[in-house]
């Protein structure tokens, strides 16, 4: 059992795993190791999704932030291999530079209370609440208190503090102050716990070994491979279309976009009137960009911290953070000793535009604002990398047309949908039986450890169905 040709597929799968992000991923190994017949169809070359690289010249970029929190380890550990998990490496330093502030932070619980207390003068017992309540948080508790509601009970008038908290948050699946705060909670409360770690070896070792576990475990996996339809018959899910070939199956766990799930693979036909009402008003995060910026052989910088979160905006605004006009941008740092053996240096910029800006322009506009969104990066970067631009010898730049190019996911959607896309998602199987989501949603399950979460939950409710 290995990678195959998706047109060398033969037999009756238990379950079709649409889609090789880090929930697919998860799913199908756990489901595989548990004697159940799988095969995984990715529609990329590769597997990972967001959680992928790519190469150019003689540099490997991660496209995935640079980062997430320690509950990654457990979940390598008990869902793919001790080896992966003992690759789990917390970064060094974490660095805010904007016009109100500019500090050095481990982004553990601890280091931020200090901060909170010692820089930012807010007295220790509103700190300890504020995290009290945070923790206290449930999906289902119903709250519908937003974000603005939070940090104004807790830090009123002070935008100094809520950038602090907030702003790393909107970076990295463009979340605003009008969110529901049980979004804000889960996501920051994890990151909170022991701060902020990344993959020794890198993305591009990552997925090799997720390989090597799929292979151990008997796990079809086919890349290239594109779901086209999911085939239903009585109110059941019995197989799917892949690359114009049928695949009879159980069940089929998708780790697609949430609305082309539905919409487009299964049908709204398929669905109460009342669920697809709902489905029409999933909103997606539609707004990464990012910057890859790769250094000539030979050349390098001092350490100037693992993740920078810059601006030169004057006062946080989220709706701002997410215009293509804003100021402010992310910097992950990639130096050679995140794959031992290697001499180079990369570094991978994000920041927010909108998915309507883009699609809204003519080619050559998107051209020039794609150059324009580059040159404004290396001006940024050049604060922290002096002479950057002498450096580097490749540059490129990608967009929510981008992600939606190679993912195929609506909108160019790069953290699945805002948070009341969650509940249609675990409800999926409910309205037709045999059909089930992953990946990100709902905010709480985005990034590398809420997506792989994410994956073992549905895994384990296919495997309920399945009997």
């Amino acid at each position: 059992m290995s990678e195959k040709n998706i047109c060398d597929i033969c037999g009756e799968y238990d379950v079709l795993v649409a889609g090789g992000g880090l929930g697919g991923l998860t799913a199908a190994n756990l489901l595989s190791s548990g004697g159940r017949k799988v095969l995984l169809a990715e529609q990329h070359f590769e597997l990972g999704g967001l959680a992928g690289y790519f190469r150019r010249k003689n540099h490997i970029f991660d496209v995935a932030l640079h980062g997430f929190p320690i509950g990654m380890k457990k979940t390598l550990r008990k869902y793919w291999s001790k080896e992966m998990a003992d690759r789990i490496i917390q970064v060094k330093s974490i660095r805010f530079d904007n016009p109100q502030f500019s500090i050095d932070t481990e982004f553990t619980r601890d280091d931020f209370t200090r901060i909170l207390v010692e820089k930012f003068n807010i007295n220790r017992e509103t700190v300890d609440a504020f995290y009290a309540e945070l923790g206290a948080m449930n999906f289902y508790d119903g709250n519908n208190e937003t974000n603005r509601d939070l940090f104004e009970k807790y830090f009123p008038r002070r935008n100094d503090v809520v950038r602090l908290l907030m702003e790393p948050i909107s970076y990295a699946n463009g979340s605003t102050l009008d969110e529901p705060a049980i979004t804000y909670g889960i996501v920051f409360s994890n990151f909170m716990s022991k701060g902020v770690y990344t993959f020794l070896g890198g993305t591009d070792l990552m997925i090799k070994m997720m390989k090597d576990c799929l292979d151990k475990n008997g796990a079809d996996y086919c890349v290239r491979a594109r779901l086209e339809k999911i085939l239903i018959s009585g109110g059941k899910v019995n197989g799917a279309i892949v690359n114009g070939k049928k695949i009879k199956c159980r069940a089929v766990l998708s780790n697609a976009n949430l609305l082309s799930t539905i919409l487009d693979f299964a049908g709204e036909e398929n669905f109460s009137p009342d669920f697809i009402r709902q489905v029409k008003k999933v909103r997606l995060n539609t707004s990464s960009c990012q910057v890859y910026i790769g250094l000539k052989k030979g050349k390098s910088f001092d350490y100037i911290g693992d993740l920078l979160f810059t601006s030169e905006e004057p006062r946080y605004d989220s709706e701002r953070l997410l215009s293509a006009e804003g100021k402010s941008r992310t910097f992950s740092v990639y130096y050679p000793d995140i794959r031992p053996g290697a001499d180079d240096y990369t570094v991978v910029a994000s920041m927010n535009a909108g998915y309507g800006e883009w699609a809204a322009m003519s080619s050559d506009k998107y051209r020039t604002e794609k150059k324009r969104m580059e040159e404004r990066t290396l001006v940024s970067l050049d604060k922290y990398i002096p002479g950057i631009r002498e450096k580097i010898d490749h540059i490129e730049s990608a967009t929510p047309l981008t992600f939606k190019r190679y993912t195929m996911h609506g909108g160019g959607s790069s953290f699945g949908t805002k948070f009341e896309g969650l509940n249609i998602s675990m409800k999926l199987h409910e309205q037709l039986s045999g059909l089930f989501h992953t990946g990100s949603a709902g905010i709480i399950m985005s990034g590398w450890l809420g997506a792989a979460n994410y994956g073992v939950i549905s895994a384990n409710n296919v495997d309920r169905y399945l009997g």
